[in-house]
């Protein structure tokens, strides 16, 4: 199993899953970022455009990854301070978060893909199209892109300010579970 211990007996993920989750952490605020300058920036669009493009195909990697990694794998037992309905809310965010981490990216594809226009990420790389070309297609696939890129930032915002809730006033081990120990 993968599971590891902290100093005060906490059980953690496993390496492999606590790196998956950070990278795709940093990912995901970074296309969240360039999203919203996409948003509210004409300059450099296509540049911008590129890594928005480029950090989905990334971030829809990892979370295949990911997927398949949990599914193999079974998390740590949750902590003793987590009363049963806080668990299933717990639960509900994460499998909703691991579907937002599929859909959002897969929209994306599906968006630029009935835009007509050649999908090609950072490197020259070119993606094959999985939608066909349409304007009315690509109006639809865009809103929808949008809507959950909303979802995905309140359920993202609703995730820290849980785990800071239980490190800052609980102050209870949930957030060391996800962390890499400072020393030895």
């Amino acid at each position: 199993m993968a599971i590891d211990e902290s100093d005060n007996g906490t059980a953690r993920f496993g390496a492999a899953a606590r790196i998956l989750h950070w990278t795709m952490a940093v990912l995901i605020i970074a296309m969240i970022g360039i999203g919203a300058a996409m948003v509210g920036y004409l300059g450099h669009y296509g540049t911008l455009l590129t890594w928005h493009k480029t950090l989905g195909v990334a971030i829809l990697a990892l979370a295949v990854v990911r997927i398949a990694y949990r599914l193999r794998r079974r998390p740590p037992p949750q902590i003793e301070t987590m009363a049963r309905p806080e668990r299933l809310v717990a639960a509900g965010s994460e499998l909703l978060l691991y579907a937002l981490f599929l859909l959002q990216p897969i929209l994306g594809w599906a968006l630029v893909s009935a835009s007509g226009i050649p999908i090609h990420i950072l490197g020259g790389f070119r993606i094959p199209a999985i939608a066909p070309t349409d304007p009315e297609l690509y109006a639809a696939l865009r809103t929808a892109h949008g809507l959950l890129a909303y979802a995905l930032l309140l359920t993202l915002t609703a995730h820290i300010c849980a785990v800071l809730f239980h490190a800052t006033v609980l102050r209870d081990d949930l957030l060391r579970r996800m962390t890499f120990p400072l020393r030895r």
